[in-house]
């Protein structure tokens, strides 16, 4: 089984800046993709940014040139550092993690942290 604990959520006014880790933990494998989802009140979870093992990125359109997602593979870590965030940015954070293990894929999620940005 593998944990994910996120922390770094919080609340922010237009324009700031917030930056959240997840680490996973327990009897990890091997950790491929990572990603931060979002959902927002009322609306379905979608991807903000996602992360291979190998570094490469991809960034919903509505996050690209603000957000930016990073990991540390030695550490089991995902960081996503959010610039220049916007009301629309608001909903919970969940952190996912692809589990790679004898060719079977596991999916993780952890437990969601909150993000609010209001003025």
């Amino acid at each position: 089984q593998v944990q994910l604990v996120e922390s770094g959520g919080g609340s922010v006014q237009p324009g700031g800046s917030l930056r959240l880790s997840c680490a996973a933990s327990g009897s990890i494998f091997s950790i491929g993709a990572m990603g931060w989802y979002r959902q927002a009140p009322g609306k379905q979870r979608e991807l903000a940014a996602a992360i291979t093992s190998g570094g490469s990125t991809n960034y919903a359109t509505s996050v690209k040139g603000r957000f930016s997602i990073s990991r540390d593979n030695a550490k089991n870590t995902v960081y996503l550092q959010m610039n220049s965030l916007k009301p629309e940015d608001t909903a919970v954070y969940y952190c996912n993690a692809a589990e790679l293990r004898w060719g079977v894929v596991t999916t993780y999620w952890g437990q969601g942290t909150q993000v609010t940005v209001s003025s």
